[in-house]
């Protein structure tokens, strides 16, 4: 199962990479008809220049004789010096038309060789020829789209004679268009970078962390640990868990304080026990003359008497080597912060049964805390002169420290 910071991480990018794509494709669309007008304008404005161009360098009106176009008394058809000069200063194509026929052009066929002799579209004939009007606009020029400019050519009487062409491929806005979503593309994704590292320190910050904080808390609650109470910041979700989590901490060391006051010291209960075996010897004595002992195994919820189950008598034996008075301890010492009595005892009384020397995880393992638990506690029996350690070296790897008992 992916942890809450890999889910928020792949949903994070996932919806920026989404917006990203998004906000591309619409900016795609708008480019490209960004880019028609453009081209359009270009073609329009590229007209008006060849236009100017032609009536400067080739002077008088434009007549037509004997099947050849004429400006003054340059002849233009064939002419492809005056059509290659012009495209080569505009990047356009051009072309010359005397009535719907091309008679010089920079436009080449499939063939390669010039479009010479080849007529213009229907739509552009109707609307340039016919009505005199300008064209502006797609059109299809020798099979291939261009965007194009078309003005009428009228002689000195104000006949239309042919046509002016300018235009521009197809290519030429798609260049436009593909250059334009590249850069839009790469600011996207720098944005993109810069949001998504924002937004993750900030989720790492707000969410993630005290999550992080909350659930080690409860990882050492559930082993057993009582543990500090946990102090988080983010959001108000957040912080209502953390102080649920606080006030259960709160409650159960109240629970546990509680019944370590109300459960009485195995030192008092012996002493009972000891006072009615005395009492019953003496009656016993007073009737038969014989005194009896008899052992008394009590299990306390502290500690459990390391008794073989088949001896059913056995004497009290309170001598001092015989058990660690970890009651006697604990009630006389105070405990650092984050330490409570009720698992030093439990760890007390598990190491009162140590015999040879022990490890952290040997602790552990017995008590069912974690080893980091256990290890903060023997580093305190150690330094209040409880435990002494070592060292001890294997033949690879790290040392191991371990304790013994300072009484064993």
């Amino acid at each position: 199962m992916r942890s809450l910071r890999q889910q928020i991480l792949v949903l994070m990018l996932a919806s920026l990479v989404l917006l990203a794509a998004s906000f591309i494709l619409i900016l795609g669309f708008h480019m490209r008809e960004r880019a028609i007008s453009a081209a359009i304008i270009k073609a329009q404005s590229d007209l008006a220049t060849c236009a100017e161009i032609i009536n400067l360098k080739y002077p008088g009106e434009w007549r037509a004789e004997n099947g050849n176009l004429y400006k003054g008394e340059s002849l233009i058809s064939l002419q492809n010096d005056v059509v290659d000069s012009l495209a080569e200063l505009t990047g356009d194509t051009v072309t010359i038309f005397l009535n719907d026929t091309r008679v010089t052009t920079t436009v080449r066929g499939s063939d390669g060789e010039r479009a010479i002799g080849t007529k213009v579209s229907d739509a552009v004939a109707k609307k340039v020829l016919k009505n005199g009007d300008h064209y502006l606009g797609e059109a299809n020029v020798v099979g291939q789209i261009y965007q194009t400019a078309y003005e009428p050519i009228r002689d000195a009487h104000g006949n239309i004679l042919g046509m002016l062409y300018v235009g521009i491929s197809r290519s030429y806005t798609q260049e436009l268009i593909v250059n334009s979503l590249w850069q839009t593309a790469i600011l996207g994704v720098g944005i993109t970078l810069v949001v998504s590292l924002l937004a993750w320190f900030f989720i790492e910050r707000v969410i993630i962390r005290p999550l992080r904080n909350i659930t080690l808390g409860t990882r050492d609650l559930a082993t057993g640990h009582i543990t500090n109470k946990v102090e988080v910041s983010g959001p108000k979700e957040i912080g209502e868990l953390a102080s649920a989590f606080n006030q259960m901490i709160e409650r159960l060391e109240n629970l546990a304080r509680g019944l370590e006051n109300r459960i009485p010291s195995k030192d008092a209960v012996q002493l009972t026990l000891n006072e009615e075996v005395v009492e019953k010897n003496e009656e016993v004595k007073g009737n038969k003359g014989e005194p009896i002992e008899q052992k008394i195994n009590v299990e306390f919820p502290t500690e459990i008497d390391d008794l073989n189950p088949q001896d059913e008598h056995h004497e009290i034996d309170s001598s001092p080597h015989h058990r660690f008075n970890y009651r006697e301890y604990v009630e006389e010492h105070e405990l650092p912060k984050g330490l409570n009595k009720a698992t030093l005892i439990q760890i007390m009384n598990f190491l009162s049964e140590q015999e040879d020397f022990f490890s952290a995880e040997d602790v552990a393992e017995g008590v069912k805390l974690t080893r980091v638990t256990v290890r903060r506690y023997l580093e305190f029996l150690e330094h209040s002169g409880e435990l002494t350690s070592q060292l001890k070296y294997g033949t690879v790897g790290r040392p191991v420290r371990i304790w013994c008992r300072n009484n064993t």
